[in-house]
């Protein structure tokens, strides 16, 4: 497809309000990207290749890109090329989907588009990022929190997102001295999320499923934790179904870093030894691919070789790519102003006693990337703001060696192409999710 007709149709789907127009727009891409040979894939194989001792010596990139996806998609895209690289993911999570005001299939269709935009080829690894239970809705009436989960998901899968964390660690009870009671309420949820997924997966697609054991900000996750979990999980899960590939942990840091009076992050001490046990025991005990980390964009640059090292099986990584975004030099100062002059009253509630302005534009500028989004997109200049972002992408690339990491994916992703055909339906505006990030 010509170049200019696929940032046209970008636009369209992002951009625009008839919904008939964005309906078009996401057939034209989609038939396009699978003409060029790009499709949505599981990592699934890949993970269980791992787990097998068949893959190893890296660490899976998982990205949210949370504002100018198409362009931050196009510029992964263009540096995985020059390395000969494929096992990298695109994510997003159920917060992320409201104040982004991204929906799975618009976020879907935009990656897709980039991949054809810079003449990528294969499998494209989509994930449904803290696909979280909320507290205090599962406190108030369980089966209506787990019941909007199972529509997100339903709406996910449909759009092409084979890849789903599911985030049930907020109902870890650590009141509870016995580390099965602890994960207890985590594991059954887990369990029948992971049977419901099974049940609405295209033919052919083992959607690949993540867990969550240790909540991101609370005490480091053990490998007697692990244990507890996949103990009730393994009870609960419909005997000789493939169950979760990978775990989330805890190893001492935070969604977007702490940030400190003057706007700054506070320097974190992550303990990699979490990474590595737990890895070792999911392997040897379980077959699964090993630990995740969340929130990690925001660390030093001297941590992220350490990952691999470590034997972590991926790395989330988010509030990095959108500072880098709003602190360039060529986003605008005039929307920079307007957008904070929105944040002084449409966040205020945000605004804690004794923050200082810096940390409460820090904290609360992502809920404007959904109000913002024609604006930002509108930005003459984002091609190069995309470029500044471009670097960072290379260095994590190096320092997480996914260099020729096409091989072992070509290797164990074989092709599956769901055929696809979307409605005007698909296009309602993204429901403010409430959760994590």
């Amino acid at each position: 497809m010509d170049s200019k007709k696929m940032d046209s149709l970008v636009m369209d789907l992002v951009t625009g309000s008839d919904a008939k127009t964005k309906e078009n727009a996401v057939n034209a891409i989609w038939q396009a990207a699978y003409s060029a040979d790009v499709w949505p894939a599981s990592i699934h194989d890949l993970y269980k290749a791992r787990g097998e001792g068949k893959q190893g010596g890296y660490t899976v990139p998982a990205m949210n890109l949370r504002t100018l996806t198409y362009d931050m998609a196009r510029a992964i895209f263009k540096e995985a090329k020059k390395i000969n690289a494929a096992a990298f993911v695109f994510e997003i999570a159920r917060s992320e989907m409201g104040y982004t005001d991204q929906k799975p299939l618009e976020y879907t269709s935009v990656i897709l588009a980039a991949a054809v935009r810079e003449g990528y080829q294969g499998p494209v690894f989509i994930q449904g990022d803290h696909f979280q239970v909320n507290a205090k809705n599962y406190q108030a009436d369980p089966q209506k929190e787990v019941e909007s989960l199972k529509k997100l998901i339903k709406e996910a899968i449909e759009a092409g997102f084979y890849n789903i964390d599911i985030d049930s660690s907020t109902v870890v009870d650590l009141s509870k001295e016995d580390l099965l009671a602890q994960q207890k309420l985590n594991s059954e949820i887990c369990a029948e999320l992971t049977a419901y997924i099974r049940g609405i997966q295209p033919k052919g697609v083992t959607v690949s499923v993540g867990g969550e054991i240790g909540e991101v900000g609370s005490k480091n996750s053990t490998p007697e934790d692990m244990r507890a979990f996949m103990k009730l999980y393994l009870e609960k899960l419909p005997r000789g179904m493939e169950g979760i590939s990978k775990i989330s942990v805890q190893t001492g840091t935070s969604h977007g870093g702490t940030v400190l009076p003057d706007g700054t992050i506070a320097k974190v001490k992550l303990d990699f030894n979490v990474l590595k046990s737990i890895s070792e025991v999911c392997k040897k005990e379980f077959k699964m691919a090993g630990s995740v980390q969340h929130g990690a964009s925001t660390l030093p640059e001297t941590e992220f070789h350490k990952f691999p090292e470590f034997d972590a099986a991926e790395v989330h990584l988010a509030t990095q790519f959108q500072n880098m975004v709003f602190d360039s030099p060529h986003f605008p100062a005039d929307l920079k102003k307007k957008i904070y002059d929105w944040l002084k009253v449409e966040a205020k509630n945000e605004f804690k006693p004794g923050m200082t302005d810096e940390q409460f534009f820090y904290k609360s500028r992502k809920k404007a990337l959904g109000p913002f989004k024609k604006d930002i997109m509108s930005i003459k200049e984002r091609g190069m703001i995309a470029k500044e972002v471009e670097s960072k992408f290379a260095f994590l690339f190096d320092q997480l060696k996914i260099k020729d990491s096409a091989r072992a994916v070509k290797q164990f992703i074989k092709k599956v192409k769901v055929e696809m055909a979307f409605s005007a339906e698909h296009h309602k505006k993204a429901e403010a999710f409430e959760g994590d990030d």
